[in-house]
């Protein structure tokens, strides 16, 4: 199953190796990837497979944002379908 990831706050040293490490060690596979940092805010979007991950997607997003909190960042997970349909025009 895809899932979008998303990082946003002030801009820090290792934010991507942070985020991916986790996700990687909860058996999450990034697809893809994209970041931008505007003046001090930093933001990033991952498309992510969770199909070889050991927990349901709503623990995997419950723990994506405990980590979001102890980096200072703000970081949510959530299906793909529901991120397409919260932000379809």
């Amino acid at each position: 199953m895809h899932a979008v990831v998303t990082v946003v706050g002030k801009d820090k040293t290792g934010i991507i190796a942070k985020v991916s490490a986790f996700l990687a060690g909860k058996g999450v596979n990034i697809l893809d990837i994209s970041q931008t940092i505007l003046q001090d805010y930093f933001a990033m979007i991952m498309l992510v497979d969770t199909a070889g991950a050991d927990e349901e997607l709503s623990q995997l997003a419950t723990e994506c944002a405990q980590l979001g909190e102890s980096i200072g960042m703000s970081i949510h997970l959530q299906h793909e379908e529901i991120f397409n349909a919260m932000h379809r025009v």
